[in-house]
């Protein structure tokens, strides 16, 4: 028999016994149709924390921060302890040529009670004031939408202007007026601390591709998108995914202003000490290539420890913490994920062995007639094999078909998750699965078909 004959006969077989024939299909069905499902959900979490990395500065950000924590050896110091100043910018802008837009930042935020943002009587809450120079804004990654950046000048006078984050805008403002269109507050005041300041820019408005879509359709059906909630990423155990939608709610929640504003205006030690002196929150700057990540940190540090007189009273934050947690939280939920789906085609496997071993008791008769008349062992191995293969491909199509519908009804029955998104690389990957998975089940079925003796099987009744 010719191969095309194998598969005919396969399929009519299969066909003759329909119910029986679907019943072992849903073992693979639920298999493909669940690795699928869990593939778009992990890519789609997988796709929310990296753009939130990306948003956040990506891995060649570097913080430096203030360590009160100093090591042992230098315990007895603490009292010499000064944390980051404008004298460590300088030394670093000089001295450290594998960073580059070294930046000093001082920042406050209004939720810790040493700062009040408001506009007649509304208030933002969760406002994060930062005191720095316009190059922090390519460091975290900031688009102005509107107006404009502040200059070296405004810094120099110590002119009272910012630029806010959309959140700021919508606690302040409101998001749209009464006709309907969006609030763009480029010249107006706020107040920060009771000291009238010009908004001159507004960022744009950071969140993920999916929830930009979804307020899309939400504004064009005259509706009000719904936030995602982040808490309840959290109190889930997600706390990846409540990392990444912190992200995108500080930088809206962000007003930049010229650090000698910031310093003349806000900071209360103004006329203490000298300004290459004055104490910073951190210092920002960004690397050229990650791969020369160790040895900026290693530059960074030994120009630090002289500035310092060597005092190790600062420390490193890297992106490299979030982008371990994201690859090994990406991995663990695939490993769950395929764990799942692949008890649900071991299922299937056994579902089809089982059938095909009843097929084959069913026929021994016929396999004696097919024998005795010129048909191999190699034609009947092939037989039973293709149709435990036929009825594998037959559910990974069904389990391919069921898989959008059951990923929409899984996101809609849980909006508040990350959305899926589902990858032809997936679908590939499952329906391979239950092709292999029809062909180890068959193995044994037509092994057993095949060593039958046609004299055997013609007496059997």
């Amino acid at each position: 028999m010719n191969l095309g004959s194998i598969i005919e006969s396969g399929f009519k077989e299969i066909w003759a016994n329909w119910f029986r024939s679907l019943l072992t299909m849903f073992g693979i069905i639920l298999g493909v149709a669940s690795l699928v499902t869990m593939s778009a959900f992990v890519k789609g979490k997988e796709n929310l924390l990296r753009d939130s990395l990306a948003e956040s500065g990506g891995l060649e950000r570097i913080i430096v921060d203030d360590n009160d924590d100093l090591p042992d050896y230098q315990k007895h110091l603490e009292d010499e302890a000064n944390g980051m100043t404008l004298k460590d910018v300088y030394a670093l802008q000089k001295n450290a040529p594998l960073v580059y837009n070294v930046t000093p930042v001082i920042e406050k935020r209004s939720y810790r009670g040493s700062l009040r943002i408001s506009r007649k009587s509304k208030r933002a809450r969760y406002a994060t004031v930062k005191g720095t120079w316009p190059s922090l804004m390519e460091i975290e990654e900031h688009e102005l939408e509107h107006g404009r950046p502040f200059s070296d000048m405004d810094d120099l006078l110590a002119n009272t202007v910012c630029i806010i984050g959309s959140q700021i805008r919508n606690e302040l403002f409101g998001e749209y007026d009464n006709q309907g269109e969006e609030i763009i507050p480029v010249g107006e005041k706020i107040m920060i601390n009771y000291i009238p300041f010009t908004i001159i820019g507004m960022f744009k408005e950071y969140m993920s591709e999916e929830d930009r879509k979804k307020k899309e359709e939400a504004l064009a059906t005259g509706q009000t998108a719904k936030k995602r909630d982040i808490g309840a990423a959290f109190r889930s155990g997600d706390r990846n995914s409540g990392r990444a939608m912190v992200v995108y709610l500080r930088k809206n929640s962000t007003i930049m202003v010229p650090l000698n504003t910031f310093v003349s205006k806000l900071d209360s030690s103004y006329d203490r000490g000298s300004n290459m002196d004055r104490s910073l929150s951190t210092v920002a700057m960004k690397i050229y290539d990650v791969s020369t990540l160790e040895k900026s940190l290693q530059q960074v540090r030994n120009v630090l420890m002289q500035t310092h007189n060597g005092l190790e009273d600062f420390e490193f934050e890297t992106q490299e913490g979030f982008a371990g947690d994201i690859a090994l939280s990406i991995q663990n939920e695939r490993i769950s994920g395929m764990f799942i789906a692949g008890i649900c085609l071991l299922v299937g496997g056994i579902g089809i062995i089982n059938i095909m071993l009843s097929s084959i008791s069913e026929r021994v008769r016929e396999i004696g007639i097919r024998k005795s008349i010129g048909a191999t062992n190699m034609d009947v191995f092939f037989q039973i094999l293709t149709e435990s293969i036929v009825i594998a491909i037959a559910g990974g199509i069904a389990g391919l078909i069921i898989s959008p519908m059951l990923v929409n009804t899984l996101a809609n029955f849980a909006d508040d998750t990350t959305p899926p998104v589902m990858t032809a690389f997936a679908m590939t990957i499952a329906f391979g699965f239950s092709v292999i998975t029809g062909s180890l089940a068959g193995l044994f079925p037509a092994i057993k078909a095949a060593k039958l003796d046609p004299i055997q099987a013609l007496r059997y009744d």
